[in-house]
Protein backbone atom coordinates (compact mmCIF):
# COMPACT_ATOMS: atom_id res chain seq x y z
CA UNK A 1 0.00 0.00 0.00
CA UNK A 2 2.79 2.37 0.94
CA UNK A 3 4.65 1.45 -2.22
CA UNK A 4 1.54 2.28 -4.27
CA UNK A 5 1.15 5.65 -2.53
CA UNK A 6 4.83 6.39 -3.09
CA UNK A 7 4.45 5.51 -6.77
CA UNK A 8 1.39 7.77 -7.13
CA UNK A 9 3.21 10.62 -5.35
CA UNK A 10 6.22 10.14 -7.63
CA UNK A 11 3.96 10.12 -10.68
CA UNK A 12 2.22 13.31 -9.51
CA UNK A 13 5.58 15.03 -8.88
CA UNK A 14 6.73 14.01 -12.33
CA UNK A 15 3.60 15.51 -13.88
CA UNK A 16 4.08 18.74 -11.93
CA UNK A 17 7.72 18.86 -12.98
CA UNK A 18 6.87 18.31 -16.64
CA UNK A 19 4.08 20.87 -16.48
CA UNK A 20 6.40 23.38 -14.83
CA UNK A 21 9.07 22.72 -17.46
CA UNK A 22 6.45 23.11 -20.18
CA UNK A 23 5.38 26.50 -18.80
CA UNK A 24 9.01 27.57 -18.50
CA UNK A 25 9.72 26.52 -22.09
CA UNK A 26 6.62 28.34 -23.30
CA UNK A 27 7.61 31.51 -21.43
CA UNK A 28 11.14 31.17 -22.79
CA UNK A 29 9.87 30.91 -26.36
CA UNK A 30 7.48 33.84 -25.93
CA UNK A 31 10.24 35.96 -24.41
CA UNK A 32 12.74 35.00 -27.11
CA UNK A 33 10.27 35.68 -29.94
CA UNK A 34 9.35 39.04 -28.37
CA UNK A 35 13.04 39.86 -28.10
CA UNK A 36 13.58 38.97 -31.75
CA UNK A 37 10.64 41.17 -32.78
CA UNK A 38 12.16 44.17 -31.00
CA UNK A 39 15.59 43.39 -32.44
CA UNK A 40 14.07 43.35 -35.92
CA UNK A 41 12.29 46.64 -35.21
CA UNK A 42 15.56 48.22 -34.02
CA UNK A 43 17.41 47.03 -37.13
CA UNK A 44 14.59 48.31 -39.32
CA UNK A 45 14.87 51.74 -37.68
CA UNK A 46 18.49 51.89 -38.94
CA UNK A 47 17.33 51.11 -42.47
CA UNK A 48 14.45 53.61 -42.35
CA UNK A 49 16.78 56.60 -42.72
CA UNK A 50 17.53 55.52 -46.30
CA UNK A 51 13.88 55.19 -47.35
CA UNK A 52 12.24 58.33 -48.72
CA UNK A 53 8.86 58.74 -46.95
CA UNK A 54 7.48 60.23 -50.15
CA UNK A 55 7.76 56.75 -51.64
CA UNK A 56 6.76 54.78 -48.54
CA UNK A 57 6.22 56.43 -45.16
CA UNK A 58 5.61 53.43 -42.87
CA UNK A 59 9.31 52.66 -42.16
CA UNK A 60 9.82 56.17 -40.75
CA UNK A 61 7.69 55.19 -37.75
CA UNK A 62 10.48 52.85 -36.64
CA UNK A 63 12.99 55.70 -36.73
CA UNK A 64 10.66 57.82 -34.62
CA UNK A 65 10.48 55.00 -32.06
CA UNK A 66 14.27 54.40 -32.01
CA UNK A 67 15.04 55.64 -28.45
CA UNK A 68 12.36 53.37 -27.03
CA UNK A 69 13.33 50.39 -29.18
CA UNK A 70 16.89 50.88 -27.95
CA UNK A 71 15.73 51.01 -24.32
CA UNK A 72 13.64 47.84 -24.70
CA UNK A 73 16.61 45.99 -26.17
CA UNK A 74 18.80 47.11 -23.28
CA UNK A 75 16.16 45.75 -20.89
CA UNK A 76 16.29 42.41 -22.72
CA UNK A 77 20.08 42.33 -22.34
CA UNK A 78 19.77 42.90 -18.59
CA UNK A 79 17.06 40.22 -18.39
CA UNK A 80 19.08 37.55 -20.20
CA UNK A 81 22.30 38.41 -18.35
CA UNK A 82 20.47 38.04 -15.02
CA UNK A 83 19.60 34.48 -16.12
CA UNK A 84 23.15 33.90 -17.40
CA UNK A 85 21.78 33.26 -20.89
CA UNK A 86 23.78 33.77 -24.09
CA UNK A 87 20.59 35.17 -25.70
CA UNK A 88 21.76 38.53 -24.32
CA UNK A 89 24.09 38.65 -27.32
CA UNK A 90 21.13 39.02 -29.71
CA UNK A 91 20.14 42.51 -28.55
CA UNK A 92 23.76 43.43 -27.83
CA UNK A 93 24.72 42.68 -31.44
CA UNK A 94 21.77 44.71 -32.76
CA UNK A 95 22.77 47.70 -30.64
CA UNK A 96 26.42 47.46 -31.69
CA UNK A 97 25.42 47.48 -35.36
CA UNK A 98 23.81 50.89 -34.87
CA UNK A 99 26.19 52.28 -32.24
CA UNK A 100 26.79 55.36 -34.39
CA UNK A 101 23.13 56.37 -34.08
CA UNK A 102 23.42 56.52 -30.28
CA UNK A 103 26.04 59.25 -30.63
CA UNK A 104 23.43 61.45 -32.33
CA UNK A 105 21.36 61.38 -29.13
CA UNK A 106 23.94 61.18 -26.34
CA UNK A 107 27.46 62.62 -26.15
CA UNK A 108 29.73 61.43 -23.36
CA UNK A 109 32.66 63.72 -24.12
CA UNK A 110 32.77 67.44 -24.78
CA UNK A 111 35.76 69.31 -26.11
CA UNK A 112 33.76 72.53 -26.48
CA UNK A 113 34.84 75.79 -24.96
CA UNK A 114 33.03 79.12 -25.03
CA UNK A 115 35.23 81.90 -26.40
CA UNK A 116 34.30 85.55 -25.96
CA UNK A 117 34.68 86.52 -29.62
CA UNK A 118 32.73 83.53 -30.96
CA UNK A 119 29.42 84.01 -32.75
CA UNK A 120 26.71 82.82 -30.37
CA UNK A 121 23.47 81.57 -31.92
CA UNK A 122 20.27 80.51 -30.15
CA UNK A 123 17.44 78.59 -31.81
CA UNK A 124 14.15 78.21 -29.93
CA UNK A 125 10.61 77.05 -30.67
CA UNK A 126 8.43 79.40 -28.59
CA UNK A 127 5.13 77.48 -28.74
CA UNK A 128 3.47 80.84 -29.54
CA UNK A 129 4.52 82.19 -26.13
CA UNK A 130 1.95 79.78 -24.61
CA UNK A 131 -0.94 81.99 -25.74
CA UNK A 132 -3.02 78.93 -26.59
CA UNK A 133 -2.25 76.93 -23.46
CA UNK A 134 -5.28 78.05 -21.43
CA UNK A 135 -4.44 80.25 -18.45
CA UNK A 136 -3.18 83.71 -19.49
CA UNK A 137 -0.84 83.61 -16.49
CA UNK A 138 1.14 81.01 -18.40
CA UNK A 139 2.07 83.43 -21.20
CA UNK A 140 5.82 83.12 -21.47
CA UNK A 141 6.87 86.12 -23.57
CA UNK A 142 8.38 88.13 -20.70
CA UNK A 143 10.28 85.14 -19.29
CA UNK A 144 11.58 84.16 -22.71
CA UNK A 145 12.74 87.67 -23.55
CA UNK A 146 14.47 87.90 -20.18
CA UNK A 147 16.21 84.59 -20.82
CA UNK A 148 17.31 85.63 -24.31
CA UNK A 149 18.65 88.92 -23.00
CA UNK A 150 20.63 87.19 -20.24
CA UNK A 151 22.08 84.69 -22.73
CA UNK A 152 23.29 87.65 -24.83
CA UNK A 153 23.53 85.89 -28.22
CA UNK A 154 24.58 87.51 -31.47
CA UNK A 155 21.97 85.67 -33.56
CA UNK A 156 18.52 84.42 -32.52
CA UNK A 157 16.35 82.04 -34.59
CA UNK A 158 12.80 81.72 -33.25
CA UNK A 159 10.05 79.38 -34.45
CA UNK A 160 6.33 79.48 -33.61
CA UNK A 161 6.70 83.20 -33.10
CA UNK A 162 3.31 84.75 -32.37
CA UNK A 163 1.94 88.31 -32.46
CA UNK A 164 -1.48 88.68 -30.77
CA UNK A 165 -3.97 91.37 -31.66
CA UNK A 166 -2.55 93.74 -29.03
CA UNK A 167 0.90 93.35 -30.69
CA UNK A 168 2.52 92.80 -27.30
CA UNK A 169 5.20 90.66 -28.93
CA UNK A 170 5.84 92.70 -32.07
CA UNK A 171 9.33 93.00 -33.56
CA UNK A 172 9.74 96.48 -32.12
CA UNK A 173 8.84 95.39 -28.59
CA UNK A 174 11.11 92.34 -28.77
CA UNK A 175 14.06 94.41 -30.00
CA UNK A 176 13.49 96.93 -27.24
CA UNK A 177 13.27 94.21 -24.58
CA UNK A 178 16.50 92.59 -25.78
CA UNK A 179 18.35 95.90 -25.63
CA UNK A 180 20.92 97.26 -28.06
CA UNK A 181 20.69 97.33 -31.84
CA UNK A 182 19.04 94.40 -33.61
CA UNK A 183 18.34 93.63 -37.25
CA UNK A 184 15.43 91.34 -38.02
CA UNK A 185 14.00 89.08 -40.69
CA UNK A 186 10.45 87.89 -40.20
CA UNK A 187 8.06 85.65 -42.10
CA UNK A 188 4.47 85.54 -40.84
CA UNK A 189 1.27 83.74 -41.72
CA UNK A 190 -1.84 85.78 -40.98
CA UNK A 191 -5.24 84.10 -40.69
CA UNK A 192 -8.78 85.43 -40.78
CA UNK A 193 -8.76 85.95 -36.99
CA UNK A 194 -5.88 88.43 -37.33
CA UNK A 195 -3.47 86.01 -35.68
CA UNK A 196 0.08 86.25 -36.95
CA UNK A 197 2.31 83.21 -36.64
CA UNK A 198 5.72 82.48 -38.10
CA UNK A 199 9.47 82.64 -37.63
CA UNK A 200 11.90 85.45 -36.94
CA UNK A 201 15.67 85.77 -37.12
CA UNK A 202 17.29 88.53 -35.06
CA UNK A 203 20.91 89.60 -35.47
CA UNK A 204 23.22 92.04 -33.72
CA UNK A 205 25.30 91.90 -36.90
CA UNK A 206 24.34 93.79 -40.08
CA UNK A 207 21.99 92.01 -42.49
CA UNK A 208 22.65 92.48 -46.21
CA UNK A 209 20.08 90.13 -47.72
CA UNK A 210 16.86 88.32 -46.84
CA UNK A 211 15.20 85.40 -48.63
CA UNK A 212 12.80 82.56 -48.11
CA UNK A 213 11.98 79.05 -49.32
CA UNK A 214 8.34 78.53 -50.19
CA UNK A 215 6.70 75.33 -48.96
CA UNK A 216 3.41 75.21 -50.91
CA UNK A 217 0.19 74.15 -49.18
CA UNK A 218 1.86 74.17 -45.78
CA UNK A 219 2.28 76.42 -42.75
CA UNK A 220 5.94 75.33 -42.63
CA UNK A 221 8.42 78.16 -43.02
CA UNK A 222 12.07 78.60 -44.01
CA UNK A 223 13.92 81.89 -44.27
CA UNK A 224 17.57 82.63 -44.90
CA UNK A 225 19.40 85.75 -43.77
CA UNK A 226 22.83 86.91 -44.97
CA UNK A 227 24.64 88.30 -41.94
CA UNK A 228 27.98 90.13 -41.91
CA UNK A 229 30.00 89.15 -38.83
CA UNK A 230 33.32 90.97 -38.87
CA UNK A 231 34.80 90.47 -42.33
CA UNK A 232 32.77 87.37 -43.09
CA UNK A 233 29.27 86.88 -44.47
CA UNK A 234 27.26 83.91 -43.18
CA UNK A 235 23.92 82.69 -44.49
CA UNK A 236 21.69 81.64 -41.58
CA UNK A 237 18.69 79.42 -42.31
CA UNK A 238 15.83 79.47 -39.83
CA UNK A 239 13.44 76.53 -40.26
CA UNK A 240 10.18 75.22 -38.92
CA UNK A 241 9.44 72.12 -40.96
CA UNK A 242 6.12 70.29 -41.10
CA UNK A 243 4.86 69.14 -37.72
CA UNK A 244 2.65 66.11 -37.25
CA UNK A 245 -0.13 68.56 -36.36
CA UNK A 246 -1.41 66.41 -33.55
CA UNK A 247 -2.19 69.36 -31.34
CA UNK A 248 -5.37 71.38 -31.53
CA UNK A 249 -3.16 74.44 -31.59
CA UNK A 250 -1.75 73.67 -35.02
CA UNK A 251 -5.15 73.63 -36.63
CA UNK A 252 -6.46 76.64 -34.71
CA UNK A 253 -3.80 78.80 -36.31
CA UNK A 254 -5.31 78.19 -39.71
CA UNK A 255 -8.95 77.94 -38.73
CA UNK A 256 -11.36 76.52 -36.21
CA UNK A 257 -11.50 72.78 -35.64
CA UNK A 258 -14.78 71.19 -36.61
CA UNK A 259 -16.66 68.76 -34.37
CA UNK A 260 -15.80 66.00 -36.82
CA UNK A 261 -12.07 66.73 -36.51
CA UNK A 262 -12.31 66.69 -32.73
CA UNK A 263 -13.73 63.19 -32.91
CA UNK A 264 -10.97 62.08 -35.24
CA UNK A 265 -8.27 63.18 -32.82
CA UNK A 266 -8.94 59.97 -30.89
CA UNK A 267 -8.93 57.76 -33.92
CA UNK A 268 -5.81 55.61 -34.43
CA UNK A 269 -6.18 55.76 -38.20
CA UNK A 270 -6.24 59.52 -38.07
CA UNK A 271 -3.16 59.49 -35.82
CA UNK A 272 -1.29 57.24 -38.26
CA UNK A 273 -2.25 59.43 -41.20
CA UNK A 274 -0.98 62.54 -39.44
CA UNK A 275 2.34 60.86 -38.73
CA UNK A 276 2.88 59.55 -42.25
CA UNK A 277 1.75 62.82 -43.86
CA UNK A 278 4.27 64.64 -41.68
CA UNK A 279 7.10 62.35 -42.80
CA UNK A 280 6.13 62.80 -46.46
CA UNK A 281 5.87 66.60 -46.24
CA UNK A 282 9.22 66.96 -44.50
CA UNK A 283 10.98 64.82 -47.10
CA UNK A 284 9.83 67.24 -49.83
CA UNK A 285 10.64 70.31 -47.73
CA UNK A 286 14.07 68.88 -46.94
CA UNK A 287 14.83 68.54 -50.66
CA UNK A 288 14.01 72.22 -51.22
CA UNK A 289 16.09 73.28 -48.23
CA UNK A 290 19.05 71.15 -49.24
CA UNK A 291 19.00 72.55 -52.78
CA UNK A 292 19.14 76.10 -51.44
CA UNK A 293 21.88 75.30 -48.92
CA UNK A 294 24.00 73.63 -51.60
CA UNK A 295 23.85 76.74 -53.80
CA UNK A 296 24.67 79.24 -51.03
CA UNK A 297 27.52 81.62 -51.95
CA UNK A 298 28.38 81.94 -48.25
CA UNK A 299 29.16 79.63 -45.33
CA UNK A 300 25.91 78.36 -43.85
CA UNK A 301 24.29 77.74 -40.50
CA UNK A 302 21.05 75.76 -40.72
CA UNK A 303 19.00 75.97 -37.52
CA UNK A 304 15.48 75.37 -36.31
CA UNK A 305 12.77 72.90 -35.41
CA UNK A 306 12.89 70.10 -37.99
CA UNK A 307 10.23 67.95 -36.29
CA UNK A 308 12.22 64.81 -37.02
CA UNK A 309 14.66 62.73 -34.98
CA UNK A 310 18.29 61.87 -35.79
CA UNK A 311 17.01 58.48 -36.98
CA UNK A 312 15.12 59.88 -39.94
CA UNK A 313 15.36 60.51 -43.65
CA UNK A 314 15.09 64.26 -42.98
CA UNK A 315 18.09 64.29 -40.65
CA UNK A 316 20.24 62.14 -42.94
CA UNK A 317 19.58 64.34 -45.98
CA UNK A 318 20.22 67.63 -44.18
CA UNK A 319 23.20 66.31 -42.25
CA UNK A 320 24.88 65.12 -45.47
CA UNK A 321 27.67 67.59 -46.19
CA UNK A 322 27.01 69.51 -42.96
CA UNK A 323 28.07 69.13 -39.34
CA UNK A 324 25.72 68.64 -36.40
CA UNK A 325 26.67 71.14 -33.67
CA UNK A 326 25.47 68.86 -30.86
CA UNK A 327 27.44 65.89 -32.16
CA UNK A 328 30.57 68.00 -32.60
CA UNK A 329 30.50 70.04 -29.40
CA UNK A 330 27.59 68.95 -27.20
CA UNK A 331 27.49 66.87 -24.03
CA UNK A 332 24.94 64.61 -22.37
CA UNK A 333 21.46 63.74 -23.66
CA UNK A 334 20.44 65.80 -26.67
CA UNK A 335 16.66 65.73 -26.18
CA UNK A 336 15.16 69.11 -27.07
CA UNK A 337 11.44 68.31 -27.05
CA UNK A 338 9.75 68.15 -23.64
CA UNK A 339 6.03 68.28 -24.50
CA UNK A 340 3.13 65.89 -23.97
CA UNK A 341 4.50 63.32 -26.38
CA UNK A 342 7.62 61.27 -25.57
CA UNK A 343 10.79 63.39 -25.35
CA UNK A 344 13.05 63.39 -28.37
CA UNK A 345 15.65 65.38 -30.25
CA UNK A 346 14.07 67.46 -33.05
CA UNK A 347 15.79 70.89 -32.81
CA UNK A 348 19.15 71.24 -34.55
CA UNK A 349 21.96 73.54 -35.56
CA UNK A 350 23.92 72.39 -38.61
CA UNK A 351 26.88 74.17 -40.23
CA UNK A 352 29.37 73.66 -43.04
CA UNK A 353 33.14 73.17 -42.96
CA UNK A 354 33.88 76.88 -43.37
CA UNK A 355 32.87 77.24 -39.72
CA UNK A 356 33.94 75.58 -36.49
CA UNK A 357 31.52 74.94 -33.62
CA UNK A 358 33.38 75.56 -30.36
CA UNK A 359 30.57 74.70 -27.94
CA UNK A 360 26.93 73.62 -27.79
CA UNK A 361 24.39 73.82 -24.97
CA UNK A 362 20.74 73.01 -24.32
CA UNK A 363 19.16 75.56 -21.98
CA UNK A 364 16.82 73.68 -19.61
CA UNK A 365 14.10 76.31 -19.21
CA UNK A 366 10.45 75.25 -19.23
CA UNK A 367 8.86 78.18 -21.07
CA UNK A 368 7.82 76.08 -24.06
CA UNK A 369 7.49 72.43 -25.09
CA UNK A 370 11.00 72.78 -26.52
CA UNK A 371 14.34 73.71 -24.99
CA UNK A 372 16.47 76.46 -26.55
CA UNK A 373 19.66 75.21 -28.21
CA UNK A 374 22.83 77.32 -28.23
CA UNK A 375 25.83 76.99 -30.53
CA UNK A 376 29.09 78.97 -30.65
CA UNK A 377 30.92 79.47 -33.94
CA UNK A 378 34.14 80.81 -35.33
CA UNK A 379 35.71 80.69 -38.76
CA UNK A 380 37.58 77.44 -39.41
CA UNK A 381 41.30 77.74 -39.06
Amino acid sequence: MKALQKKKKSSFSEKVRKKTEGIKNLLYRITLVTNLVFVAALLFSYISVYINPSAIAFPALFGLAYPYLLLINIIFIVFWVSLLKKEALISAAAILIGIGFIHNFIRLSNHGEEVKNDIKLISYNLRLFNYFEGNSARHSDKKILQMLKSENPGIICLQEYYIPEDRSTSEEIIKSALGGTWHSHTKLIRNKNKRSYGIITLSRYPVINRGEIIHPNSSSLTIFTDIVAGKDTIRVYNNHLQSFRLRRLDSSLIGDISAEQKGKLKDIGYFYKRLTNGFKSRSVQTARLKKSVSSSPFPVIVAGDFNDTPISYTYRKIHHGLNDAFVKAGYGAGFTYRGKYPPNRIDYVFYDDHLECTDFDIVKVKYSDHYPVVAYFRKSR
